[in-house]
């Protein structure tokens, strides 16, 4: 796994990381591996792996 790596609302996180929002507004979540990829301000998005834990 590496930066750069994304996953949706949704899915199981591949990577235990800093992940942010794809888009505007946006934001980062430390996410563990195996937790949910949560939602955004009500909505599904994508989230982009920008930091490795």
């Amino acid at each position: 796994m590496a930066v750069g790596r994304t996953a949706k609302t949704g899915e199981n996180c591949p990577e235990s990381g800093v992940w942010k929002v794809a888009g505007t507004p946006s934001t980062t979540a430390p996410i563990a591996k195996g937790n949910r990829m949560p939602p955004y301000a009500g909505k599904a998005v994508t989230w982009t792996l920008i930091q490795l834990a």
